[in-house]
């Protein structure tokens, strides 16, 4: 049984590590969510991590398996009346078996918890399997896009022209 709960700075290691391996690199490839064919470089890295967790705000969420093992995470961010979702991550070899599902439930509690309207978030505009499964899970797309940073190499090295789209989910 997972097990999710606020997570802290003595875990930004660990984050990192679950993060880069779930979009970036071969690793990735093991799961469906990967970034790997549009991004090169790294995901984050530990100053952008602990970050997160001096960002008035920010709350990081992670979800550990039945021997304590980290095995998912979500980035929380508090937008006036709506929470920011960010940076899902789900193990590459655990894809697909609910712990994603758990997170973004943990999620819209977090947010119902503390009087949020919605969830949002920003998605790449290309990664239509992605798109589906959170239309499956009740977002929407808003129809704004946002430009992906095309050359700030601390998001990324695109491969190709990227974009955002919004997405909400009303709580």
């Amino acid at each position: 049984m997972s097990k999710i709960s606020i997570a802290n700075s003595s875990d930004v290691q660990e984050l990192v590590r679950l993060v880069n391996s779930a979009y970036r690199g071969d690793s990735s490839k093991k799961g469906w969510t990967t970034e790997a064919d549009l991004l090169d470089g790294i995901r984050t890295d530990e100053e952008s991590m602990g970050e997160l967790f001096t960002k008035e705000g920010s709350t990081v969420l992670k979800c550990l398996d039945d021997k304590g093992a980290l095995v998912g995470c979500v980035n929380l961010q508090k937008q006036v009346n709506k929470l920011y979702l960010g940076m899902l991550t789900v193990s590459p070899s655990l894809q697909g078996g609910g712990i994603g599902k758990l997170l973004l439930e943990a999620s819209e509690e977090f947010g119902r918890a503390h009087g949020f309207d919605a969830i949002i978030m920003s998605v790449i505009s290309i990664r239509e399997e992605l798109i589906a499964w959170y239309e499956r899970k009740g977002f929407v797309k808003t129809g704004e896009k946002k430009p992906f940073p095309m050359d700030d190499p601390k998001f990324g090295i695109p491969k190709q022209f990227l974009e955002f789209i919004m997405m909400e989910k009303p709580l």
